[in-house]
């Protein structure tokens, strides 16, 4: 279980925290649950997202459960420092998609004291880790790992299993695209579908 940090306005530090998982496994849905409870503390904050998507809305961050919020979207890492500099909270959402210049603005952002929550998928379609998330992950003092339900089995799904035979690593989706698996039916998903040159369904 995450338990917020303390931050006590008289000595302001900054920190990183990451929500990271698969497919369908609420990581949007904990970071607007973070991010509300900053706002309801009378917190500033800012939540951006990187500007190619926007398979639900165009401006705010919105959950496969349709929870949504406002945001900034952006094209570069960068530009999230000019926006946010006068927040106390920045929140960032699909964050496997920025490009590395991610890395130094949220060591910059917790520098300057700000708390910053990312969320995004830790892995890609392949089972493999995800642009900048390994790094945010490893210098990061809060790293949550939330879990879907395979939908194959009912275990515990930590692989985004992609349904289409695109071989595109950035590859925007929904239910229809991909679902989540436990790693034994990721697998086996993977050996059927190189074996005979599709996806299995």
């Amino acid at each position: 279980m995450f338990i917020e940090p303390y931050h006590p306005n008289k000595t302001p530090h900054g920190w990183i925290e990451v929500i990271c998982g698969s497919m369908f496994s609420g990581k949007t849905e904990e970071l607007i649950r973070r991010v509300n409870r900053a706002l309801i503390a009378r917190q500033k904050v800012a939540i951006f997202k990187p500007a190619l998507d926007v398979r639900y809305d165009e401006v705010k961050v919105v959950s496969h459960n349709k929870t949504e919020i406002h945001s900034n979207p952006v094209q570069t890492a960068k530009e999230i420092l000019l926006v946010g500099r006068d927040c106390d909270v920045i929140g960032i959402d699909e964050a496997q998609f920025f490009d590395e210049g991610l890395i130094e603005v949220c060591e910059t952002l917790a520098r300057r004291g700000k708390r910053v929550i990312l969320s995004g998928l830790d892995m890609d379609f392949e089972g493999k880790p995800f642009g900048v998330m390994a790094p945010l992950m490893a210098i990061a003092e809060f790293v949550t790992k939330v879990h879907a339900i395979c939908v194959r089995c009912g275990g515990m799904a930590s692989f985004s299993y992609r349904l289409s035979a695109s071989r595109e690593r950035l590859l925007l989706g929904e239910q229809d695209a991909y679902e989540p698996r436990c790693r034994s039916c990721f697998l086996k998903g993977k050996s059927v579908a190189e074996g005979e040159g599709r996806r299995d369904s």
